[in-house]
């Protein structure tokens, strides 16, 4: 017998009175109003009434720890033996977890739970098949998601076709992709547009609770700000040798040789130096981080005049590196105050990382796609980014750890932008909820355009603070 320890809010209520009807369905409940409260309501109703025998929680590896505190606080859950956990990032890698999981659902009535379904949208990825695998196993599943569509409504077909192919009406991608998706005839794998989707709402719609932040939720503002700051000489040179070794090797047929480009000019940005190699004709690049004192490095100079020394701060970054002297800077000027937090930290050290945030520490510094999942760290209201990328997705989902439930005070959301860069460029994709990589194509026939494009010069520089 499952028991809860929290009360369920009106609308958590709603979805439960929805949801517990079906045997599948989505949670689309935006980041910080409580999905997984209402998923625990779900599953203590079906444990209780005995449909399942247990409960499989497939989540994004990152948010382990905190996931475990956040059903301990609601639910007895975890103390019933019943739950098995296991990171979705596992299963594109793990042959032992895959097959300890496959025995789970082939001798048990297991209730599937798939949190952050948008991990799984590709629908060829290996974690997505050997999901499917598992899911065909289990009559009870629910998806659980605050951004179910970070790119466009394709975006959906795997996540229902996870819980039943009927839902859709297709029995492949091809075929839903056949009536939805309009495609780039010199380029196939660039969508263009969603066609019918009215048709894909209607058909969800029984399946799906969904709710905004905004709706039903009065939660302080976001205020956002940008300062800027400028390359030293030797990184404006080396950018744009990056632009002259790697833009002629550009192919729109080939995304990878865009973000090839794109992730050697943000490297520069950052510090590091890049050369530019070839095997087989083909190049490849060679990144050395150029800054012997972090202060010596304009961007996280640029930090250190943003933050108040009586605030806590969460700061995002893209690079470990980055990370490291971020908390090298900050932990010389005040000793333990800084902690890191990324994936290459083993989940121990994760934990203690957020639990001295939690108390005495001032500094989060994390890897965004890292700490952008499942964590609540709304004790804090500052949030700075020091480097960008351009998935809109993994943006909003990290402002959420702040925005959310539990939030008193108006958020504080800075951007840190390197003027003359591609930065001001992500910055506008972000703000537009656009793609990078596609308004980029748009300028491919045209090299003046092209440098234009990566040299920000159609934005609007950003204020920078001089340095003392």
């Amino acid at each position: 017998m499952i028991i809860t320890k929290t009360r369920l809010l009106p609308y958590q209520e709603e979805a439960v009175e929805k949801l517990s009807k079906l045997k599948v369905g989505a949670l689309f409940m935006d980041m910080g109003t409580g999905k997984t409260r209402t998923a625990i309501e779900l599953i203590k109703t079906r444990l209780n009434g005995g449909k399942v025998d247990s409960v499989l929680w497939l989540h994004p590896f990152s948010i382990r720890s905190d996931l475990e505190a956040n059903i301990k606080t609601h639910s007895d859950l975890i103390e019933s033996g019943k739950l098995t956990m296991c990171g979705i990032e596992t299963l594109s890698s793990s042959v032992r977890e895959n097959l300890r999981l496959l025995d789970l659902v082939e001798n048990q009535k297991v209730f599937l739970i798939v949190d952050e379904s948008s991990l799984i949208k590709n629908p060829y990825a290996l974690r997505s098949k050997n999901i499917l695998r598992l899911a065909t196993k289990c009559k009870y599943k629910l998806i659980l998601n605050g951004t179910p569509v970070t790119r466009n409504e394709a975006d959906l077909f795997n996540q229902f076709y996870l819980l039943d192919w009927r839902i859709l009406g297709y029995r492949s991608y091809w075929s839903f992709a056949a009536n939805h998706v309009v495609c780039d005839e010199k380029n196939p794998e660039r969508i263009l547009a969603i066609k019918n989707t009215e048709y894909l709402a209607e058909r969800i719609a029984p399946y799906t609770y969904e709710c905004k932040k905004e709706d039903i939720l009065k939660l302080p503002s976001k205020q956002y700000h940008e300062v800027g700051f400028y390359m030293e000489e030797w990184q404006l040179n080396n950018y744009d040798y990056v632009i002259e070794e790697l833009m002629g090797q550009i192919d729109e047929f080939r995304p990878e040789t865009i973000y090839q480009f794109f992730s050697a000019l943000q490297a520069v940005i950052s510090g590091f130096h890049i050369t530019v190699k070839y095997r087989n004709k083909k190049p490849y690049t060679i990144a050395e981080y150029s800054f012997e004192n972090p202060r010596d490095n304009p961007r996280i100079d640029c930090l250190w005049y943003e933050l108040d020394k009586d605030e806590k701060y969460i700061i995002f970054c893209n690079y470990v590196k980055e990370i490291e002297e971020v908390a090298t800077m900050l932990n010389q000027e005040k000793p333990g105050s800084a902690v890191m937090f990324h994936g290459e930290m083993r989940e121990k050290q994760r934990t203690a990382a957020l639990e001295a945030f939690v108390g005495k520490a001032d500094y989060f510094v994390a890897h965004k796609r890292c700490g952008s999942y499942g964590l609540n760290l709304q004790f804090c209201r500052n949030v700075i980014y020091m480097s960008h990328d351009w998935d809109w997705g993994t943006r909003e989902q990290s402002e959420s750890r702040v925005h959310r439930i539990g939030q008193n005070r108006d958020v504080v959301i800075t951007d840190i932008l390197c003027n003359g860069s591609l930065d001001l460029k992500i910055s506008n994709c972000l703000y537009k909820k656009a793609n990078l990589a596609d308004s980029f194509k748009d300028e491919l026939k045209d090299k003046n355009a092209m440098i234009k494009f990566v040299k920000g010069e159609c934005c609007e520089e950003i204020p920078s603070k001089k340095r003392v």
